[in-house]
């Protein structure tokens, strides 16, 4: 009996184990699977065709998912079509709503018709399939058959991806070339028409009425030397810049010349039948509108200014820039220093720079922050409800030359386009108005160091000073000590060790640094005014008693 009850039971089992095989297959052939043909081409030539490339490549996709219904594929309505666009980055329109589609869950599957229809950079490709896992969308391509779930298929798609970006560095190069070889030959390719051209057979043709206009630019800039000042008299000229129609029918250009334009015109080699190519210029095949003298001339007065200016561009806060002058007639340039933590600017004399002092002004070094506060203060109107200069024309549009006396300042004022200028200059009508004086003395640059005697100790010796550096350190770091503590209070950060880190320096030099948080008000005040004694250093003053008359050498002994 044993023996016939084991072949039943090897018999009821079998059933057991197969049902769940023979209905998963039934489940999973029952899925339906949203598809999502994406198609994309590079330039917009042959678009307008009753039968184009996106619909070439919508119909293989189309075919490919209907060959798949078996599966449960099923074709979504939206179509995800960038034509005209480049595969350099993904930053296209119909990319873009597709990835939205499958960040949301509303996509399985990605179908294109080549692999580099939807990128032809590695990076990007990285980028999709992280994306595309995430969210457990597929990615298939009609003419390339590999699946993105196996290492074999990731590998064929990056072997695949790196054609096709090789591919797209090489038509790169091969344009870059082009470009060079014809601007070799003098040829214009492309880009915005300057003013006083047209393009006709996509060559540059002088335009009249545009050529005056450029060469009386040149003109004017000879005579003014000031590009501000160049602006404003084009401005009242009616010299605008070149109007240009858009592709959706908008124009370019049409208004007032600004700094940085007329700087790129003044420059432009174009007009003296010129083409540019990177840093070399070669001839031209169209003809130049301004004469060679004039603008070389032109050419050599903008070197001269940049040259005097030297490398005060970097420099932005300082304003009056190319506007101020000793009582010689030198220009004076912006300059800075630093010491420690602190930082300098000043207005200082060409001549001084140029080793020719003896040349220089009376006043030929000015603090920076003193004079541009001054002028300010001059240009400003006096009834508040008449519009401040800044607000009413650019500063460096208004005035031309500032001339720095040891008692005053004299401003003079840009001829055309003046506003106001019988107000302040006081000059009538028809007359050359007289500059404007503004009262004002130069403050000594040097702050000369005191002895501070201890109080109540007339006779002992008197301590020296603090030193520059000294004090510049120790403001900084009870800046920085009630910056750390105010953040401590408030909860923005949970302890010193998290400053610490942040700050990139140990915990105890937080710790340590926190001390000065703590220091009473009149030995910050001391601090700052640089009137603490020599040796009472950033390093003391973390140690410093609880109670400041403690110190040895304090120079407020009631201070707590």
């Amino acid at each position: 009996m044993a023996s016939l009850s084991k072949p039943s039971h090897l018999k009821a089992q079998p059933p057991k184990i197969q049902a769940p095989k023979s209905q998963a297959p039934k489940s999973q052939a029952q899925k339906s699977l949203r598809c999502a043909i994406y198609t994309r081409k590079s330039t917009e030539h042959g678009l307008d065709q009753a039968f184009n490339s996106l619909d070439n490549q919508r119909e293989a996709a189309e075919a490919y998912i209907k060959s798949q219904a078996h599966e449960g594929w099923r074709l979504l309505p939206e179509a995800y079509d960038d034509g005209g666009v480049s595969g350099g980055s993904l930053e296209r329109p119909a990319l873009q709503r597709l990835l939205a589609e499958v960040e949301a869950g509303r996509v399985d599957v990605v179908v294109v018709y080549k692999v580099d229809r939807l990128t032809r950079a590695l990076s990007d490709f990285a980028k999709l399939v992280e994306l595309f896992d995430a969210h457990g969308v597929s990615f298939v391509s009609v003419t390339q058959a590999f699946n993105t779930t196996n290492s074999m298929g990731r590998l064929t798609l990056n072997v695949l991806l790196s054609f096709a970006q090789f591919e797209r560095e090489v038509t790169a190069e091969r344009i870059r070339d082009k470009i060079a070889a014809s601007k070799r030959k003098g040829m214009r390719m492309g880009g915005p028409v300057p003013l006083g051209y047209r393009v006709h057979d996509k060559k540059l043709v002088p335009c009249p009425m545009e050529a005056d206009q450029v060469r009386t630019i040149f003109e004017r800039y000879l005579a003014l030397g000031c590009l501000n000042g160049l602006a404003a008299d084009l401005q009242s000229r009616g010299i605008l810049t070149k109007r240009s129609p858009r592709r959706d029918g908008t124009i370019r250009g049409g208004i007032p010349f600004t700094k940085g334009p007329l700087a790129y015109l003044l420059r432009n080699r174009v007009y003296i039948g010129e083409v540019i190519h990177k840093d070399r210029h070669y001839p031209g095949e169209h003809e130049g509108i301004v004469p060679r003298e004039l603008f070389d001339a032109v050419q050599a007065a903008l070197s001269e200014k940049a040259q005097a200016q030297g490398s005060i561009r970097g420099n932005t806060g300082s304003w009056l820039t190319g506007l101020l002058y000793d009582d010689r007639g030198n220009r004076m340039t912006p300059s800075s220093a630093r010491k420690g933590a602190l930082h300098y600017r000043y207005y200082v004399s060409r001549a001084l720079e140029t080793g020719q002092r003896s040349e220089a002004g009376s006043v030929s070094r000015v603090s920076a922050p003193e004079i541009e506060q001054a002028v300010r203060e001059a240009l400003t109107p006096p009834s508040p409800n008449q519009p401040s200069p800044s607000e009413e024309m650019p500063l460096l549009a208004q005035v031309s030359r500032i001339v720095v006396h040891p008692s005053h300042l004299a401003i003079s004022f840009v001829e055309p386009g003046e506003v106001g200028r019988d107000e302040r200059a006081g000059g009538a009508e028809g007359t050359e108005p007289s500059p404007l004086r503004v009262p004002w003395s130069a403050r000594p640059i040097r702050r000369r160091r005191e002895v501070i005697h201890a109080e109540g100790d007339e006779g002992a010796a008197s301590p020296r000073p603090m030193r520059v550096e000294t004090r510049a350190r120790l403001v900084d770091g009870i800046a920085k000590a009630r910056f750390w503590l105010d953040d401590l209070v408030s909860g923005r950060v949970a302890d010193t060790h998290a400053i610490a880190v942040a700050e990139g320096c140990s915990e105890r030099s937080v710790r340590m640094t926190l001390n000065l948080a703590f220091l009473a008000p009149s030995v910050i005040q001391a601090a700052i005014a640089g009137t603490l004694p020599e040796g009472a250093g950033i390093s003391v003053l973390m140690n410093v008693p609880m109670v400041w008359s403690e110190y040895p050498n304090a120079c407020d002994g009631n201070a707590k």
